[in-house]
């Protein structure tokens, strides 16, 4: 997706680098067509989940934990992380701060200087995305196939994503000025959400994160696939990280491309912080969440230096500190009291609300900036897309996901009955 002023959405880094900027996804789940699969909870107590769960041959047993607890504190951040990705996208990026833009027209710094320094940070949500998706995929997982990961995964992202592919084009074909439609075949083939794999263009810009969350779906669905256990995530998380940490030296494209050096340390950071909540904490884990930290706050320079260049360093790596030992007291059942219901379903919102702001919300912006005092323009363009989100939610997400689950179960059953084998 191009800007009219030309030039990509999305930002490149040469060969060993960033291949795209780090603004989630939510992860709840649609198992019966309701928020449900993915609870956010802690086990039943006394549940034992394999050799690990009893302190085998892992040498790790999970500790007691309160059946039903669902983490609301994640919903919280979640929804918190996609209202920053969209205040940033309206008023914080280097773009609408250029002269004669085409979102503003004018530098957004001069128009509301104190929203433009809140917003340079927004960023930063789509590493907390990352962050969370790692602990929540962890959590979902557990105890699950291979074959239910993969159903769990097609109905939590492809509903609302198909939506907001075919909303996102229409409405750029009703609103023109800002973006560049892209042709009809590669809208098309960004209804598979391959598209990057394919060297095609996103239909919006931020969709370049569900890139990085499938590559790490399909790395963690060989350690689902063997049964999770405390070893064995551990051990992925040691070797995923290494592999991070040689693939940009390497020259060699498949391993940056599997490795995803980008993205891979946020995810690392949420594994290891859900096996903190599950399994209660210990050096090791502290080891790999330091680690990850480190790396995470470099990338986060090199993210400033070459694709936002609108924020500062120690600001930045301020917020996402903040943010890990957030999640660590949320992983330590710190946040247990927090039991806010109208949490869940602002979480329920967040997919769908950061899969339709950007490009929409620009264009939108646009054509309305002289109608209203630019910070009013700004909240109510987060309202109404958070409006639109929840009826998204409601009437396309639920009732497709439950849809394709009934077809995938039967699908795979298919496959199971013996009398199909000949």
């Amino acid at each position: 997706m191009r800007g009219a002023a030309g030039g990509s959405a999305i930002p490149v880094r040469g060969s060993g680098g960033l291949k795209q900027p780090l603004p989630p996804l939510a992860e709840s789940d649609w198992r019966t067509g309701v928020a449900t699969a993915e609870r956010l909870t802690r086990p039943p107590s006394g549940a034992k989940d394999g050799k690990d769960a009893q302190g085998g041959q892992d040498g790790k047993s999970a500790r007691p934990q309160r059946a039903g607890t669902r983490l609301y504190a994640i919903d919280g951040i979640r929804i918190l992380a996609a209202l920053l990705v969209a205040l940033h996208h309206f008023a914080g990026t280097r773009r609408v701060n250029q002269p004669g833009n085409a979102i503003w027209d004018r530098p957004v710094s001069d128009i509301m200087p104190t929203v433009f320094r809140v917003a340079t940070y927004g960023w930063i949500g789509v590493e907390i995305f990352f962050v969370i998706s790692g602990f929540v995929i962890c959590m979902s997982c557990w105890g699950r196939t291979p074959r239910q990961f993969f159903v769990s995964r097609v109905i939590r992202l492809y509903p609302a994503y198909w939506f907001a592919v075919l909303f996102t084009t229409g409405m750029l074909v009703a609103v023109p000025g800002v973006w560049e439609r892209l042709r009809l075949r590669e809208v098309l083939l960004n209804l598979t959400m391959l598209q990057s794999g394919s060297g095609v263009q996103n239909v919006d810009g931020v969709y370049w994160t569900l890139w990085s969350e499938l590559r790490f779906y399909l790395l963690f669905m060989l350690v689902v696939a063997t049964g999770l256990t405390y070893r064995k995530v551990v051990v992925f998380c040691c070797v995923w990280g290494a592999a991070a940490m040689l693939a940009p030296a390497s020259d060699f494209h498949l391993l940056e491309l599997v490795a995803n050096p980008e993205g891979a340390w946020y995810f690392i950071a949420g594994l290891a912080l859900y096996l903190m909540h599950r399994f209660g904490q210990d050096l090791l884990l502290w080891g790999i969440l330091a680690m990850a930290w480190l790396m995470g706050q470099m990338e986060l320079g090199y993210r400033i230096d070459h694709v936002e260049y609108v924020s500062g360093w120690r600001g930045s790596v301020l917020i996402f500190t903040v943010f890990l030992l957030v999640m660590v007291g949320i992983a330590l059942g710190m946040t247990d009291r927090i039991q806010w219901r109208w949490l869940v379903t602002a979480g329920t919102m967040t997919y769908p609300l950061y899969l339709m702001h950007y490009a929409v919300g620009t264009a939108l912006i646009n054509r309305l900036r002289d109608t209203m005092d630019a910070r009013l323009l700004v909240v109510n363009m987060i309202v109404g897309f958070l409006v639109l989100s929840y009826l998204v939610h409601r009437f396309v997400e639920k009732p497709v996901a439950g849809w394709l689950k009934k077809g995938l179960d039967s699908s795979f059953a298919r496959l199971r009955d013996p009398r199909n084998t000949a």
